[in-house]
């Protein structure tokens, strides 16, 4: 099991309360915060020559002896890059609706150099950025870079 603190893969950890957060940590990091399982104990499996740690939260949190699978969360995200004329997309959308872009700022709760900015490609804008002006000008800006163009 991995320590939610520090990373490290131990044996055993118990449910500790740190700062108001309920983490999973090893014995080390458990001194951080207040242990709200009883002490995690070792038990003796009958399979030679092995020992599993159990406590009665994990063996329950964990719905029996199905394995943890690690995830890769960034599979799941599909690989979108923004268009190579994202910065003709906003300027175009935004003139053929009659905004200013100082009105255009406003809406999207930025100031006008920001807009300015966005439309000459001087900055890179961050996802939320990029949701924002697309969900405002209803136009996409981002594209898969593996299909073809």
């Amino acid at each position: 099991m991995l320590c939610e603190m520090c990373g490290k893969d131990v044996e055993l950890t118990s449910r500790v309360k740190v700062e108001g957060s309920v983490l999973r940590l090893c014995p080390e990091c458990a001194r951080f915060g207040t242990p709200l399982d009883p002490a995690p104990t070792v038990v003796s499996v009958p399979s030679p020559g092995r020992s599993v740690a159990y406590s009665g939260a994990t063996a329950h949190a964990r719905g029996g002896s199905r394995p943890m699978q690690e995830r890769d969360l960034y599979q799941d995200i599909g690989e979108m890059e923004l268009a190579p004329d994202w910065t003709k997309r906003i300027r175009v959308a935004r003139e053929a609706l009659r905004w200013t872009p100082e009105e255009f700022g406003k809406k999207l709760n930025e100031k006008k150099s920001v807009v300015l900015k966005l439309e000459s490609g001087a900055i890179h804008p961050p996802d939320d950025l990029v949701r924002r002006v697309e969900r405002l000008l209803k136009v996409r800006l981002r594209a898969d870079p593996t299909a073809p163009e």
